[in-house]
């Protein structure tokens, strides 16, 4: 045992109110007990429990000591998890939910990275909508998620997180394409691709224009990011998407990104996993290489 079996010893009377039922369930003499306590007391010259004709009573000083106690063996247990893990990360699988731009560009980076390291993890990416990646996470039917504007949530841990402006996405000869920023006047006279309502970042684009007066008839709306860059490849239709989103054909020479001179509203993306859970160790290593491609395209 890395840490004194005192801590289990007032741990258990702590729960159990009772030396001779703490000393049942850890297979422990009730003296042992009750001495090593008494030595604890005398060393702390504070009393940790109220000694009762019907059992113990932590005091004030009991309840400090005993929460540092339970925190303490808490982490000493995902430790000894995450060292097993180290042992047995030649096999396992890792879930994260993500969206489909994502999905095809760092997420498929990162996961790639992380196959040639641990060739024998396997890595399930499923992409889905930005709730359900939320109730993915919180129901551990998902090790991770990676979403735009993910809601907050008491049951989510951000790992990483960063604002990317959504901006005008074209093929690499579309007369915008020459231009270092666009307003969104020039867009009106290309055919224009909007997400559907179900999507966030129809919000994001439609208040954009709206606030710069502009009347518009979008040509396309769909709700799946994959059809929108290939609309924006096939012609001169406008995609609104992030940098992120066309990470594959930015490299490529696919598709240009353009920065949007008109400022649209924020467009956070997220990884998040469960808060207060246990993770294992493949995940939280999936996880720290998500961060690095999230990281490079910031650079980028």
């Amino acid at each position: 045992m890395l840490h004194s079996r005192l801590l289990q010893y007032i741990d258990e009377v702590a729960r159990l109110g009772s030396i001779r039922a703490a000393g049942a369930r850890l297979h422990v003499a009730p003296s042992a007990i009750n001495r090593q306590i008494l030595l604890l007391e005398a060393e702390l010259d504070q009393p940790l429990f109220e000694r009762l004709p019907r059992g113990m009573r932590l005091t004030p000083a009991g309840e400090a000591l005993v929460a540092h106690i339970r925190q303490t063996l808490q982490q000493y247990r995902e430790t000894v998890a995450d060292i097993r893990d180290l042992r047995a990360l030649g096999s396992g699988e890792v879930v994260i939910a993500t969206m489909t731009g994502l999905a095809s560009g760092v997420v498929a980076t990162a996961a790639a990275t992380f196959h040639a390291r641990h060739p024998q993890v396997r890595i399930s990416i499923r992409t889905m909508s930005t709730l359900d990646i939320v109730q993915a996470v919180e129901n551990s039917e998902a090790d991770l998620g990676l979403g735009f504007n993910i809601p907050t949530s008491t049951q989510l841990e951000t790992c990483w997180r960063i604002n990317t402006r959504l901006g005008v996405v074209v093929g690499p000869h579309h007369p915008l394409a020459a231009m270092d920023t666009v307003p969104l006047a020039q867009c009106t006279p290309f055919p224009l691709i909007f997400a559907d309502r179900s999507m966030v970042i129809h919000g994001i684009v439609a208040e954009a224009f709206a606030k710069a007066a502009l009347d518009i008839h979008p040509a396309f709306h769909t709700n799946s990011i994959e059809t929108m860059k290939r609309l924006a490849t096939s012609g001169e239709a406008i995609a609104f998407l992030s940098e992120f989103d066309i990470a594959e054909e930015l490299r490529d020479g696919r598709l240009a990104y353009r920065p949007v001179r008109d400022a649209f509203s924020d467009n956070v993306i997220s990884l998040v996993r469960r808060e207060k859970h246990g993770h294992g160790l493949a995940g939280i290593l999936l996880a720290e290489e998500i961060v690095g491609a999230l990281r490079s395209g910031e650079r980028d």
